[in-house]
């Protein structure tokens, strides 16, 4: 199918709410980093949120949809699907209000962003414990994997967005090709310990509070087969100012690796688990400063900008804690001044 529309998002809302008899009146949410857009409608009398791709979809190829069924298969608190519509690019889902962990996080005090981390981490070990039914059921996210090609394509990008259209700076050939083979390096090490279900975005802007204050998954179209830190890194470093005390996250790591146990999971050796999440940590940080590069500049969304030197520091701190990557930590302190 992937038909490109010409007819704006609205539009086609519109001839979706009608369809479907249902009230045309709807508010435009903001998305964040998204090609998607978002709105709120009623649906059968009560409030769902509608999302509006770029493009037709084939239900069966649709990552949305699939993940969705698969998490909802297993209790994971992920939206509901009322409907959706091929031909127009519309889903319609549960609504779960506008609370963002991130911003609950923030205005809540000690003990309260405490159990609702704790809560944030069980939910990861969860995802991972479905692993094998991803894989019976053939789900898309069983077949994408943080292979090598993938994750060096992410590193490449954060080359290019961060030193080219951020900083508006080219790196000598010497420097590019000696960051290529770290970048290379990283990447089959982090492929050879991809072996559970992740999210692959699961920061605190991607988890809500509904209306009785339970914690839910959003955004999770793009899990994939990745390393068992992935969503942890993700969850602690992404979008943050500066570094978590090392006390306090090397706590929560430990929690998290109880918390798969519980589960029935593989016991992680904590030295094994500690490395990975450093390689982890370089790996995911700089993928995200590529986004945010590309994004502050291009897409004019510059409230990402203040996140690009502490999470380019934290990388720094991770390279130097494994001893490794001499290039690009030289080629770091060189842009940060650090």
């Amino acid at each position: 199918m992937n038909v490109i529309f010409v007819e704006n998002a609205v539009a086609r809302l519109q001839d979706f709410l009608k369809k479907n008899n249902q009230n045309i009146r709807f508010e435009v949410l903001t998305p964040d980093a998204s090609t998607r857009e978002y709105f709120r409608v009623e649906w059968n009398g009560k409030p769902a949120i509608a999302c509006v791709y770029g493009e037709a979809f084939k239900a069966s190829e649709h990552s949305y949809l699939d993940v969705t069924a698969l998490f909802l298969s297993e209790n994971l608190p992920v939206a509901k699907i009322y409907e959706f519509d091929e031909n127009l690019g519309v889903v319609v889902q549960e609504d779960f209000g506008d609370t963002i962990l991130r911003d609950f996080l923030r205005d809540g005090d000690a003990a309260t962003r405490d159990e609702f981390t704790n809560r944030a981490i069980r939910l990861i070990a969860r995802i991972q414990s479905i692993t094998p039914v991803a894989f019976e059921r053939n789900s898309i996210a069983s077949r994408l994997k943080f292979d090598e090609e993938k994750l060096v394509w992410e590193l490449n990008f954060f080359k290019t967005h961060y030193f080219e259209t951020y900083r508006r700076t080219k790196l000598s050939s010497e420097d590019d090709k000696a960051l290529t083979a770290e970048f290379v390096e990283l990447a089959r090490a982090l492929e050879a310990r991809a072996r559970v279900l992740c999210h692959r975005d699961f920061h605190a802007a991607n988890l809500m509070l509904d209306r009785e204050n339970r914690l839910r998954i959003i955004d999770h179209q793009d899990a994939r087969i990745g390393a068992a830190s992935y969503d942890l890194v993700s969850l602690f470093l992404d979008r943050v100012l500066e570094m978590p005390a090392p006390d306090w996250l090397d706590a929560k790591k430990k929690f998290f690796l109880a918390e798969r146990e519980k589960l029935g999971l593989k016991t992680i050796d904590w030295k094994d688990f500690d490395e990975e999440f450093q390689l982890q940590a370089v790996q995911r940080c700089l993928k995200a400063i590529g986004t945010f590069s590309f994004q502050s500049i291009v897409r004019g969304k510059t409230h990402f900008i203040p996140y690009i030197e502490p999470m380019l520091l934290i990388v720094l701190q991770a390279a130097e804690k494994l001893n490794c990557f001499p290039h690009l930590r030289r080629i770091i302190t060189k842009a940060t001044g650090k």
